[in-house]
């Protein structure tokens, strides 16, 4: 949005006015504004390494919780973000919450006899769904994502409407209203089997939750 050129990246913006003929890529060719957009993918490769060890030392539940409490701070920083460094630091934020809820987790063959892939979320809702629904449980998982990408764009669309400059910050502090379900809702959740099994707590109650 221009208001948020302006305020955050003002040579980029100042560009973009002066310069009607040339290419947007030469316009956007920032690496300030660069470092912006990719601290999201950069955060997420980083937090690779470690969103795979705390699955599997603390379980999934715990794994969704640090995704959506990530998600929430990164949300918060970003609408309130008054310098490019908030920015930054709640895209990085958002990077870890994206990792810690959509994360590929692999088991060892030689551990588990098996290997397996699975992104939290949908690693959680494939270990707790009846087997007779896992396949509409994971589909539902990508439904949404998709949903949500539709619902961004369209407040995106509405935002930049808003006259006074400040719908980007609208639109950056939204993110929280998934976050904030993601989060509050895992309070809710019980452990999975697998996973109560697999860090040895509490067989009974594993048997009783499948």
């Amino acid at each position: 949005m221009e208001p948020f050129l302006n305020k955050c990246f003002p040579e980029v913006y100042t560009k973009m006015i002066k310069d009607t003929k040339i290419s947007n890529y030469c316009k956007f060719d920032s690496q300030l504004l660069t470092s912006f957009t990719s601290s999201l993918y950069v955060a997420g490769l980083v937090a690779t390494f470690f969103a795979s060890p705390v699955t599997r030392a603390f379980g999934r539940r715990p794994s969704i919780l640090v995704g959506g409490a990530a998600f929430l701070a990164g949300a918060a920083l970003g609408g309130a973000a008054y310098n490019i460094y908030m920015l930054i630091v709640g895209r990085v934020l958002l990077g870890v919450g994206v990792d810690f809820a959509n994360q590929v987790k692999y088991y060892s063959f030689a551990l588990e006899m098996a290997k397996q892939a699975g992104w939290s979320v949908p690693f959680y809702l494939s270990e707790m769904a009846p087997s007779h629904y896992r396949g509409a449980f994971n589909m539902g998982f990508q439904f949404c994502v998709g949903a949500g990408v539709l619902a961004a764009n369209l407040l995106n669309y509405f935002t930049e409407k808003i006259k006074g400059g400040w719908g980007w910050g609208i639109s950056l502090a939204m993110a929280a209203v998934p976050a904030s379900i993601l989060t509050l809702g895992t309070f809710f959740l019980p452990e999975t089997p697998n996973s109560l099994i697999q860090n040895n707590k509490d067989p009974d109650n594993a048997k009783h939750m499948l």
